[in-house]
């Protein structure tokens, strides 16, 4: 799997696991097709990875993803935004143009 996840990405997942998750715990993400940039997102903190979800860690985060989220980041650039405007995961998609992802339900710090 080819993408990356920037720094501000990075803390605001750690953060998201630090209130939601328990040691061992992962932050899921499923992405699909929609939104701005051409891809939406749902993400919640679980302590198991879903049927079918893949364990992928970057940069020591576990990432909980199922197959069709493996392959719509295939290429993009993870980061997170909180400006006036947005507050949220962003995703960089070389193929798109980029904009914000919904909190699946959950309060964005």
């Amino acid at each position: 799997m080819n993408f990356e996840i920037t720094p501000a990405a990075e803390k605001f997942i750690r953060l998201m696991l630090l209130a939601d998750g328990a040691p061992g715990s992962g932050f899921r993400l499923v992405v699909s097709p929609g939104g701005c940039s051409g891809l939406a997102a749902d993400i919640s903190v679980l302590p198991t990875p879903a049927p079918g979800d893949a364990i992928v860690e970057r940069k020591g985060v576990k990432l909980f993803l199922p197959a069709e989220s493996r392959i719509l980041l295939d290429g993009v650039t993870i980061d997170f935004a909180d400006t006036a405007s947005k507050t949220g995961l962003v995703f960089h998609d070389p193929k798109g143009s980029s904009c914000s992802s919904g909190s699946g339900g959950k309060p964005v710090p």
